[in-house]
C-alpha cells in the first residue's frame, strides 16, 4: 500500500512538472520572439530566464526519480532525502532570485531609472501572469496533497514569475498616473515576499534533516488511531520523523501478557494496516510489543 501511495503521487508530482516545463518553454518563445520584435532587451532577457526556470522543474523530477528508489543496504531507510535537497535548492533559487529582484529595483532607483513599458510587453506580461498563476495554483494542490516539500518550493518559483510579471504591470500604471518609480517599488515588495517563502522553505528542510518529529496534526491522528484500537491497553516511546515524503515512526504498545506471540503480532499488524489506511503520506512503522506488566508501564 505505502508504494502504491508513493507511485500515484509521483504520477502526478510528474505530471504538473511536465507542465510547467511546457509552460516555461511556451513563454520563452513568446517573450523572446516579441523582444526582437521590439527591440527589448529585458524581455528578450525575460524570456531566457522562463527557460533557465526549468532548472528547478528538473530538480524536482530528479528529486522524485531518485529519491523514491527502494531502500538498499546503504540506504536502508529509502533515498527521501533527496527530495529534501531538491527542495532546498529551490529554496535557495527563491532566495537568491528574490534578493536580486530588491537589488535591482534599488539601484535603478539610485540612478533615477523611469521604466517605459511598450504596450506589447505589457500585453506578454499579462499572459505571464495568467499561465503562471494557474501553474502555481496546480502545483501547489499536488504538493499538498503529496505532501512534496520540493514540489512546494516549486510552485512558489512559478508564483514567483507570476509576481515579477505583475511589477511590469505595476509600473506600466503607476507611470500612466505619473509616479515613476511603482515598479520598482513593487518589486523590492515582492523580492522580500519572494525571500521569505524561500527562507520558509529552507526552514523545513533544516527541520526535516535535523529529525525533527512531524506535524501536529499527524501526531494526533496518529494518537487518536492507537487508542482506537481496544487490544492495546497501554502505550508510549511514540517518535517520529519525516524523511521526504514519508513519515517514520516507532513506539511501545502494551498488551494482554497472557496473549499468545501470534495474538500479539496481529495487534501490531491490525494497527500498522489502520495507520496505512488512515493517514495520507506513506508511513514506515515499528512495533515494539510489551506485556501490560506492572513495571512495564509509563
Amino acid at each position: 500500500m505505502q508504494n502504491h501511495k508513493i507511485e500515484d503521487s509521483n504520477k502526478q508530482i510528474r505530471y504538473v512538472t511536465n507542465l510547467g516545463i511546457v509552460g516555461n518553454v511556451i513563454l520563452a518563445i513568446v517573450k523572446v520572439g516579441v523582444g526582437f520584435l521590439t527591440g527589448s532587451i529585458a524581455l528578450i532577457a525575460d524570456g531566457i530566464h522562463s527557460l533557465s526556470d526549468m532548472a528547478t522543474d528538473v530538480a524536482v523530477l530528479l528529486g522524485v526519480h531518485y529519491g523514491s528508489k527502494q531502500p538498499d543496504k546503504k540506504h536502508p531507510y529509502g533515498h527521501g532525502r533527496i527530495e529534501t535537497f531538491s527542495a532546498g535548492f529551490i529554496a535557495l533559487v527563491l532566495v537568491f532570485g528574490g534578493a536580486g529582484m530588491i537589488y535591482y529595483a534599488a539601484f535603478d532607483i539610485s540612478r533615477s531609472k523611469i521604466m517605459e513599458p511598450h504596450i506589447t510587453i505589457l500585453i506578454v506580461a499579462i499572459a505571464s501572469v495568467i499561465i503562471k498563476e494557474m501553474l502555481y495554483k496546480i502545483t501547489k494542490k499536488v504538493a499538498i496533497e503529496s505532501h512534496s516539500s520540493a514540489l512546494y518550493a516549486n510552485a512558489w518559483h512559478h508564483r514567483s514569475d507570476s509576481l515579477s510579471s505583475i511589477v511590469v504591470l505595476v509600473g506600466f500604471t503607476s507611470q500612466r498616473l505619473g509616479f515613476g518609480y511603482g515598479d520598482q517599488i513593487a518589486a523590492v515588495a515582492v523580492g522580500l515576499m519572494i525571500v521569505m517563502v524561500g527562507i520558509r522553505v529552507m526552514r523545513e528542510c533544516l527541520r526535516e534533516l535535523t529529525e525533527s518529529a512531524v506535524d501536529s496534526e499527524t501526531i494526533d491522528e496518529i494518537k487518536n488511531i492507537i487508542k482506537s484500537n481496544p487490544s492495546i491497553e497501554q502505550w508510549h516511546k511514540l517518535r517520529t520523523r519525516t524523511v521526504g515524503r514519508e513519515v517514520f515512526l516507532d513506539l511501545h504498545i502494551l498488551v494482554n501478557p497472557e496473549l499468545t506471540i501470534t495474538a500479539a503480532h496481529e495487534i501490531a499488524e491490525s494497527l500498522e494496516n489502520t495507520m496505512h489506511e488512515h493517514i495520507t503520506r506513506p508511513v514506515n512503522i515499528t512495533v515494539h510489543i510489551e506485556p501490560n506488566l506492572p513495571e512495564l508501564r509509563k
